[in-house]
């Protein structure tokens, strides 16, 4: 248990513990974007699947409680990393010159991390915490998406999500120790596609749900 303690207490053990609750993140938006993409196919369809998740609610509770623990985890150790990145920084530039190897996505994780977790609050209030007594999951996102400024808060958030995912994938098989020189160009090949996918496939729905209703 002290070995334990003293590892996860380092910046490696920090960094370790950031990699294995992002890969749960990344299984979750994989299943919830394959749900998301019912609504293609109408109500009825998008219904139906939201009923198949009614019928493992058990599980679903399980899955939900399990996801709720890796977000702290996950929203509290990146803090602590990033407190003691900028504390560590000696001196401070009034222009940030970009490093070798550095992007975008790596620069801005804390940011967009912190962006990410406000707006899920948000959507876990629109859609998740609803009367489901007056109105479906389907009517819930209809009456959501009708507003403008809302879509267009929803594209940005899922936006962040790719720019996030993006230098996040590659970089959790880099703190595992995964990252030959053989293969890294292919998981980072398919970190930007997954990315892009993830970013695309959820801004597409409010469009089409608002182009259709």
């Amino acid at each position: 248990m002290n070995w334990f303690i003293e590892n996860i207490s380092t910046a490696v053990g920090k960094k370790l513990i950031m990699a294995v609750t992002g890969m749960g993140f990344v299984g979750f938006i994989l299943v919830h974007l394959v749900g998301n993409l019912s609504f293609y196919f109408g109500k009825e369809a998008f219904l139906a699947y939201v009923e198949t998740l009614h019928k493992l609610d058990p599980l679903i509770l399980v899955i939900e409680l399990v996801l709720l623990a890796l977000a702290v985890i996950h929203v509290t150790t990146g803090t602590v990393l990033f407190i003691q990145n900028w504390r560590a920084r000696s001196t401070r530039y009034a222009v940030t010159k970009s490093a070798g190897g550095r992007t975008i996505g790596s620069r801005t994780m804390p940011y967009t991390g912190f962006f990410i977790l406000l707006y899920v609050i948000l959507h876990l209030l629109q859609f998740h915490f609803i009367d489901r007594t007056q109105m479906t999951p389907y009517d819930a996102a209809v009456n959501t998406f009708a507003s403008v400024w809302y879509t267009l808060t929803y594209i940005a958030a899922v936006i962040l999500v790719g720019l996030h995912i993006r230098h996040g994938f590659w970089s959790l098989f880099q703190t595992l120790g995964l990252n030959h020189e053989k293969y890294m160009p292919v998981i980072q090949t398919v970190g930007i596609l997954f990315a892009i996918a993830a970013a695309v496939g959820f801004a597409f729905v409010p469009i089409y749900i608002r182009a259709v209703t």
